[in-house]
């Protein structure tokens, strides 16, 4: 059965889409952190991170800089923290979190809801820094 994170990469469930790649896709969690907490995939579906031949592995972890660069620079933060922690979702994933205090990337803690209009426009202004 396919992983909720491959039925966004196949468009039958909506995202908030930052980029995409032939085998990578990156998109706004929809219960962040902080403003502009985004998620990296490899388009294949490989449950553990660590379990990505090392091309695949390698061009992820590319990618994800990329997009780490752009959220850097749409989002007010001092750094953008990365997080693999996998166990939620089985499909390899990376957290891209905006980091203002350590405790931005707390995940214990409450999650943010966010309307529709304003997670487009977190995704936008991500995008249009790529």
């Amino acid at each position: 059965m396919a992983s909720i994170f491959s039925k966004i990469v196949a468009g039958e469930i909506p995202s908030y889409k930052i980029a995409e790649t032939e085998n990578c896709f990156a998109f706004l969690d929809i219960f962040p952190l902080v403003k502009g907490h985004t998620l990296v995939i490899p388009k294949k579906e490989v449950d553990y991170l660590f379990d990505l031949d090392d091309a695949l592995l390698s061009e992820l972890n590319v990618f994800a800089k990329k997009i780490a660069i752009a959220i850097g620079k749409a989002m007010p933060c001092k750094r953008v923290g990365a997080v693999v922690l996998g166990l939620e979702v089985p499909h390899a994933h990376i957290h891209l979190v905006p980091l203002l205090a350590e405790s931005d990337i707390n995940f214990s803690r409450p999650k943010l809801k966010l309307e529709s209009s304003e997670m487009q426009e977190i995704a936008l202004a991500i995008s249009r820094n790529l």
